[in-house]
């Protein structure tokens, strides 16, 4: 898979997938998909295979344990920073 997504888009795309599936076959089938932060991107596939979970039961399961994993460019608009007040 080759696409471009937004981070509003991530839990669609995880539904695409059946589940419950391994970590494992969930990156391998999202590698290539980039995701679009504010400011940066990242690829799916390296996303989901640092996150500390071996199974995921549903989508809803993927993308919760993905917030734990998302980098900071993933926050915010770009340059924003609530500590520069």
């Amino acid at each position: 898979m080759s696409d471009e997504i937004t981070l509003s888009r991530l839990e669609p795309t995880l539904e695409d997938h059946a589940y419950p599936a391994e970590r494992d076959a969930l990156a391998e089938a999202f590698a290539g998909t980039t995701v679009l932060f504010a400011d940066g991107d990242a690829d799916l596939g390296d996303l989901l295979a640092d996150v500390n979970q071996d199974t995921f039961e549903s989508a809803d399961d993927a993308h919760a344990a993905l917030q734990n994993v998302l980098p900071i460019e993933a926050l915010g608009e770009p340059g924003q920073s609530d500590g520069d007040a």
